[in-house]
């Protein structure tokens, strides 16, 4: 594979436009029209937000994937750690600067994002509980991003806090799963024990359930969401119980219960 796309992982950087689009979506159902440009100039923020964060995780880590990943453009010798570094800098400035022309509360979460970005990529990855918290702020700030660029960022916020729970609960359970390999990393799992842990994952899953409800008592959202997201309240559910069992089982299931949730709200913003 070129070194160059190997390192943005193109892959990512496409599933996060899309993601920014259903966001959009759901936000701005139809109207979704009238914002075009507007989707544009966020995938494309996105798109190098994505860059940025690869890049900066390979410059970083590159001592560690000379193990773990070898095939990787900086370990493989294809590519200078500098060059690495210089690309995740020219792409979060270029990220802030597209995001320029967007809503103010559209270039506040970029910017924000960018920065737990940083601290995760230099911080609060070995950080356990910390690092958890950042990777389902960055999940989230996705559909923040999405709502706020048609500047209806109530519409998304609820599926924002079902995204950053869901993924805090995955995270966790991860940690529970590689306990025995995390030497570098002062998890939660290892700071309370795997159970504690586990029930803290199990609460943010139920956290997540009960926040569902939210669109369809407001009235924002009719009964094809409902039925829709009922769906993944039973999966979040089994989740919360399976992962105690098999881990593994655990963070795959959290991972369908979002694309349903997902499926819901859009459901909800456009039927």
């Amino acid at each position: 594979m070129n070194k160059y796309l190997q390192l943005f992982r193109l892959g990512n950087c496409v599933m996060g436009v899309i993601g920014l689009v259903l966001a959009t979506l759901i936000a701005a159902g139809t109207d979704i029209q009238y914002h075009l440009s507007e989707l544009v100039i966020a995938g494309g923020v996105v798109f190098l937000f994505i860059i940025g964060g690869n890049a900066l995780n390979d410059f970083l880590d590159r001592e560690i994937d000379r193990t773990a990943h070898p095939e990787r453009p900086i370990p493989s010798g294809r590519m200078r750690p500098g060059t690495a570094a210089r690309i995740s800098v020219a792409a979060f400035m270029g990220s802030v600067a597209l995001a320029v022309p967007l809503p103010l509360e559209a270039f506040a979460i970029v910017v924000v994002a960018i920065t737990v970005m940083l601290a995760y990529e230099g911080t609060t990855k070995k950080m356990g509980l910390v690092g958890n918290l950042s990777i389902a702020f960055l999940t989230a700030s996705l559909f923040l991003l999405g709502g706020a660029v048609v500047q209806r960022l109530d519409a998304t916020v609820a599926i924002a806090a079902m995204a950053f729970l869901a993924t805090l609960g995955r995270e966790i359970v991860k940690d529970v799963q590689d306990m025995g390999a995390d030497v570098d990393r002062f998890t939660l799992p290892q700071r309370i024990g795997a159970r504690k842990a586990g029930i803290v994952a199990s609460a943010s899953f139920l956290f997540a359930v009960a926040l569902s409800f939210e669109p369809y008592l407001a009235g924002r959202f009719g009964i094809a969401y409902l039925a829709a997201v009922l769906v993944a309240d039973g999966i979040f559910i089994y989740c919360s119980g399976v992962h105690f069992r098999d881990p593994k089982r655990g963070q795959r299931w959290a991972k369908i219960g979002m694309f349903v949730a997902l499926i819901a709200f859009l459901m909800g913003g456009t039927l």
